[in-house]
């Protein structure tokens, strides 16, 4: 399996960036999809997830209202939408797969096994 996402890039603050994760193996539909960040010098952090089973869509407090997590099965795709951005929303971002299917374990890196290389989104002041 492999995660190749992409998207990232210098945006203004309050602009907008799309990131897509297209997998590659495996078989896509049956997997909760995720998008973490890390920021430099910090630990990486939970960004959202869209469950497998029933299409669940999380957030985390910092971009409910601003990002969307989206996913093309027929594509093998998932995206992030990403409005109204933060310089704090500065960070590589990473798309990963997960077996699992509720808030409490796809908000946990350790609950997905397989991790894309990361993209970087600088959002300037």
């Amino acid at each position: 399996v492999q995660l190749q996402a992409s998207g990232g890039g210098l945006v203004q603050a309050g602009g907008s960036l799309r990131l897509s994760c297209e997998a590659s193996g495996g078989t896509f539909r049956v997997y909760s999809m995720g998008w973490f960040r890390q920021a430099p010098g910090k630990v990486r952090e939970f960004v959202a997830a869209k469950s497998y089973r029933d299409r669940s869509e999380y957030y985390s407090d910092s971009v409910k209202g601003r990002f969307t997590i989206s996913r093309d099965n027929a594509r093998n795709t998932v995206y992030l939408q990403m409005n109204s951005l933060k310089p704090e929303d500065t960070a590589v971002y990473f798309c990963a797969r997960s077996g699992y299917y509720t808030y409490s374990d796809l908000t946990s890196p350790v609950k997905y096994d397989y991790w894309g290389r990361g993209t970087l989104v600088t959002v300037s002041s």
